[in-house]
């Protein structure tokens, strides 16, 4: 059977898998504890033998060979699987503490851009305010306020670009923070103040 393994005799070599398939398919399950990945952990050890055939020179006992390198590839096979658990509890971890960290500087930020809108003179704040907090309409503030609607909408705008030039175009600010902060200032803008942010 070995010489004709080692000439390529695709006979020989149907009768050798047919032999002991099932025998090596057993012994890889008691490792692997998994039927299907035992069967391709032999299939891939016959495959190896019919694409390298003068990997046989110098074996004598073919049983014994055959035995001993599925039991090597199942083994091979267990430590990959226990890398892979440990890579992918790495990865969890380090997760974890990146989202806490996001959480932390999100919170932060937002802290950060209250307080710039407390800074906002006393009227353009309390219209800023009424506007993006409470959800009121422009004409409703006016109303409120008894002033113009192009008043408070003047006042909204001076708001927007106070802001915008604060978090998004200030360089000295933005280098304090990471790239994830600075998108995350532009992203907690255009939700605490809306779309008109990038626009005025």
């Amino acid at each position: 059977m070995l010489r004709g393994i080692r000439s390529s005799d695709y006979e020989v070599f149907s009768l050798m898998y047919l032999n002991f398939f099932k025998g090596l398919a057993l012994v890889s399950v008691k490792y692997v504890q998994d039927v299907y990945v035992a069967e391709e952990i032999v299939q891939d050890v016959f495959i190896k033998i019919w694409e390298q055939p003068s990997g046989l020179d110098g074996v004598i006992h073919l049983k014994s060979y055959l035995y001993r390198a599925v039991v090597n590839n199942s083994l091979n096979h267990i430590n990959r699987q226990k890398n892979l658990q440990v890579h992918h509890e790495r990865l969890a971890r380090e997760s974890e503490h990146i989202d806490i960290q996001r959480t932390y500087e999100e919170q932060e930020l937002k802290v950060l851009i209250y307080q710039e809108i407390d800074r906002l003179p006393s009227q353009c704040r309390k219209v800023f305010k009424m506007s993006r907090f409470e959800g009121l309409k422009y004409r409703e503030i006016a109303v409120m306020l008894n002033i113009s609607e192009r008043t408070v909408e003047n006042h909204v705008a001076n708001a927007l670009k106070v802001l915008r030039a604060r978090f998004v175009e200030n360089e000295e600010f933005s280098s304090e923070y990471t790239r994830y902060s600075k998108t995350l200032i532009s992203a907690l803008l255009l939700a605490t103040c809306g779309a008109e942010i990038l626009s005025h």
